[in-house]
């Protein structure tokens, strides 16, 4: 089995509030301190931590003060574009996957922020990627993950928070860009909680997007222990990042999920043959589905509801094809969670000729499990007019055919 962790974001997350799980979850302070002097920039900060209560909920909060802001220190941190952040990391002596971990994660944030400003990610320079404070909340997380030894990291839906926060570049909507951005990149699962502040920084954004698996509902684990980090604000619901530790169950027999989308649209004045032409439109245009369903609707009209499956970065131009194609005002847009089979076309020979198999398979390796096994539609169909035969005659002799090559391969091996 495989230790991994689960960060559930409730509140958000950001890079101090990573830290506090950590800590909490039992990764030492005294370790964190002596791997991060290898950075060379331990002049600039001092790292503590405190238990502190939220809502109730006792928590870990992890602090990186900064000592150019003290009276007493006059300088300020040095200039830092990408490049020398790099240059850092990769003096630093860090364990091997700490160091490509954090590598990765300042490489994606740079990215993000570069794509935002339209420059390269290497002339990126600004405060959200090199302060100090981000580059120890990064680094100590990518070095607490590895002490822990997690080998898969998954991490929640995250909420989106609202209103405007003070930047460097002046007064920024929140979600600020480089968030969105980065959720982009990974097409980030998303929903608002209420909460009218900012929920989740560009570094916490960095870390999940870079180094989580997956985001949705927890993966199948065993639980074996909590870290609670605490947010700095006070919040309507306790501000914790909860960090769950554990190890997988069964993780080569988990579907393979994904981020969907999900458009629906009420329809009671259009014609069926409309209705067939847009849902012929909407599958070239790379949705995963598309469906109808009879309904009533008001005045006591029998109406339809139309229902497209897309990839998340197709709903653009699908939402554009209804609108163009139907007689709707209105679309409704849903993000979920997907779990699907792995599948593959195989080919096989029959009396009659070549069909095409689908095949779904559940798991890797030895414990791969083969499923459902499905031929074509229309190949079975082409063969049936072709020779004058009942199309379930057809099917089924594909399905033993499949089957007995199936047999003749395992007896070889």
């Amino acid at each position: 089995m495989k230790k991994c962790a689960y960060l559930e974001c409730p509140t958000g997350i950001a890079g101090d509030m990573c830290l506090g799980a950590l800590v909490d979850a039992g990764v030492p302070l005294e370790y964190l301190i002596d791997r991060l002097k290898g950075l060379g920039i331990e002049q600039e900060y001092q790292l503590r931590v405190e238990k502190v209560h939220r809502k109730g909920q006792l928590a870990t909060k992890f602090h990186v003060d900064l000592l150019t802001a003290s009276p007493e220190h006059h300088h300020h941190p040095p200039a830092r574009h990408l490049p020398e952040i790099e240059q850092l990391i990769e003096s630093a002596s860090l364990p091997s996957r700490a160091r490509e971990w954090s590598l990765q994660v300042f490489r994606q944030l740079a990215v993000a922020e570069g794509a935002v400003h339209g420059i390269e990610p290497e002339k990126v320079h600004f405060h959200e990627v090199g302060a100090t404070d981000a580059i120890v909340d990064i680094v100590g997380t990518c070095l607490g993950l590895d002490w822990l030894g997690i080998e898969e990291l998954f991490c929640s839906a995250l909420p989106t928070g609202s209103g405007t926060i003070k930047a460097a570049h002046g007064i920024l909507s929140v979600p600020v860009p480089a968030v969105l951005k980065l959720w982009e990149s990974r097409q980030v699962p998303v929903y608002s909680n209420g909460i009218e502040k900012e929920l989740v920084t560009p570094t916490g954004a960095a870390i999940a997007t870079t180094l989580a698996r997956s985001f949705g509902s927890p993966p199948s684990m065993t639980v074996e222990k909590i870290g609670l980090g605490a947010g700095s604000l006070d919040l309507s619901i306790p501000n914790l990042l909860r960090l769950w530790l554990g190890q997988r169950v069964a993780p080569d027999l988990s579907p393979t999920k994904e981020t969907i989308a999900v458009l629906e649209t009420q329809i009671d004045d259009l014609s069926p043959q409309a209705i067939a032409y847009t849902s012929e439109q909407l599958l070239a245009a790379g949705a995963v589905d598309v469906f109808t369903q009879a309904i009533g609707m008001k005045k006591s009209r029998s109406g339809i509801l139309l229902t497209a499956i897309c990839p998340p970065e197709k709903v653009s131009v699908c939402e554009q094809i209804i609108f163009r194609e139907t007689t709707t005002l209105g679309i409704r847009h849903l993000t979920q969670q997907r779990s699907f089979l792995d599948r593959k076309i195989e080919s096989v020979e029959t009396s009659y000729g070549a069909v095409r198999v689908k095949v779904a398979t559940l798991g890797t390796g030895e414990k791969k499990q083969t499923l459902n096994v499905q031929p074509e539609y229309e190949d079975c169909a082409t063969l049936a007019r072709q020779h004058n035969l009942p199309w379930r005659e057809v099917y089924q002799m594909t399905l033993d055919a499949w089957k007995e090559k199936q047999f003749s391969t395992h007896s070889k091996e």
